[in-house]
């Protein structure tokens, strides 16, 4: 895969970038559909970018949020389709709800970039981006032409192909992946991806090729590296402590590490198999995962203070920032 270092060539490899979407694999689902003649493959996206909000947000991990925020950037859908997402409203079936924003071009996702760096964000941190890769990687590029100088952060569950990936070689300088499951029974009931632990650790092994170990600048921002996210779910306290074994192993002390204690029951299925995830996530259940990971030798990382975040705490998915 050619990369374009100047926006004209950027602009001519738009169609050639298109091209994944007329046959689309861009994640391990690899359904094969043509997007960009209307066909709806398993995340229901279209063959163009579709993003909910663009806005600064303060509740990243403190080296990305810093004082004046992470520059967060919305997609709409999503490969892999967990039962309990948070941005549910814009992330699940063929159409969610709040998805019905128009479509915009990679010359306005370059915009955007621009107003939220003049607002202040100390980074671009594209959320669920997979499926609009193609379309992203010639606004990445005019964007950095045109001097666009903060960080670019990609945002993702890491179900990802590494190919995919490697498209963005030289353009994302920070990846925030998570590292949701270690047993197959889990992904596949809570997202149906029975082969998410083995997908997930090839692309995030791709992820540290791409940009190697921490870099901190002087106000203790990341500038570069990889921050492995795992998010504490009820009665998965077992494959929790299997899954930072994993990190430990296989990545640390390359990367940092943030365990999430932010799950809340929103939108679940009423099916007898998920009535677990009406709970929450307890003192005791928290600090036993935070004093394995110690146990493990992991102290570069991130841990969160008081209970579970609430509704309130989701944003709004109204096209704020995207649209004049």
């Amino acid at each position: 895969m050619p990369i374009y270092r100047n926006a004209t060539e950027s602009l001519s490899s738009l169609s050639s970038l298109s091209s994944f979407l007329s046959c689309c694999k861009l994640c391990p689902r690899n359904c094969g559909a043509n997007r960009l003649s209307g066909e709806q493959g398993y995340c229901g996206a279209p063959g163009e970018i579709i993003s909910c909000r663009a806005a600064l947000h303060p509740w990243e991990e403190p080296c990305l949020s810093g004082t004046g925020g992470s520059g967060t950037v919305f997609f709409a859908y999503c490969p892999l389709q967990c039962v309990y997402c948070q941005n549910h409203l814009i992330s699940q079936g063929k159409k969610p709800p709040q998805s019905n924003q128009p479509p915009i071009s990679p010359k306005r996702l370059v915009e955007v970039f621009f107003s939220l760096a003049d607002q202040g964000a100390h980074n671009i941190n594209l959320v669920t981006p997979t499926h609009f890769v193609p379309l992203i990687v010639p606004a990445l590029e005019i964007a950095k032409t045109q001097g666009l100088s903060i960080p670019i952060i990609y945002n993702t569950s890491s179900y990802e192909h590494p190919d995919t990936l490697r498209m963005l070689e030289g353009l994302v300088d920070i990846y925030l992946p998570d590292l949701k499951y270690y047993d197959a029974k889990w992904s596949r009931l809570l997202s149906h991806a029975p082969d998410y632990f083995s997908v997930a650790c090839a692309a995030i092994d791709e992820m540290v090729r791409q940009v190697g170990p921490a870099v901190f600048d002087n106000a203790g921002l990341l500038q570069k590296g990889v921050i492995i996210r795992h998010l504490a779910l009820p009665s998965l306290l077992s494959d929790s402590k299997q899954a930072l074994k994993e990190i430990a192993r296989r990545w640390y002390p390359k990367v940092w590490v943030s365990i999430m204690r932010q799950y809340t029951p929103l939108h679940l299925t009423d099916k007898p198999e998920y009535a677990f995830l009406q709970e929450k996530i307890t003192n005791s259940h928290y600090d036993t995962l935070v004093n394995y990971a110690i146990d493990l030798g992991i102290e570069q990382g991130f841990i969160q203070e008081g209970e579970a975040a609430t509704e309130s705490f989701i944003p709004i998915f109204d096209g704020t920032g995207i649209y004049k």
